[in-house]
């Protein structure tokens, strides 16, 4: 299988499930963290946004982390510090969260590695949701 269609194959089995999370959710409208929870709203999606900072995002109830999402998320949107994102993903294996879509500049070698020793499928190093989606700004 080339890698091309790995790829696209990860990012269907991605979208294929509801709902996702989207970790590092932003009430500023100008950060990814808020244009990728706006991404999945603006396609029917479920989603939860995740940042322990915040209380809302876009009229939706924030959560502090994936423990406190009110169900289980079939995939969870990364856009956090690398740091951070390592922990995430420790977490995510904790609660079993089998897709994970690390946007770009929220991944690390170490994050990829130990997301694929969990056994999850991983989308990182470059594409994005909300080109895959298609994105539109309001």
């Amino acid at each position: 299988m080339t890698q091309r269609s790995d790829l696209q194959s990860r990012i269907e089995s991605f979208l294929a499930g509801s709902p996702f999370a989207v970790v590092g959710a932003s009430t500023d409208r100008s950060k990814y963290g808020n244009k990728v929870l706006r991404c999945y709203v603006q396609n029917g999606r479920t989603a939860f946004p995740v940042n322990p900072t915040m209380t809302e995002v876009e009229g939706l109830k924030a959560y502090a982390n994936l423990k406190a999402l009110p169900e289980p998320v079939h995939g969870i949107s990364i856009i956090t510090p690398p740091r951070v994102t390592e922990r995430v993903i420790e977490e995510a294996g904790e609660l079993g969260i089998k897709h994970v879509w690390m946007q770009p500049g929220a991944e690390s070698a170490k994050a990829v590695q130990r997301a694929e020793e969990l056994g999850m499928s991983v989308i990182a190093g470059g594409a994005c949701v909300l080109v895959v989606l298609g994105y539109r700004e309001h």
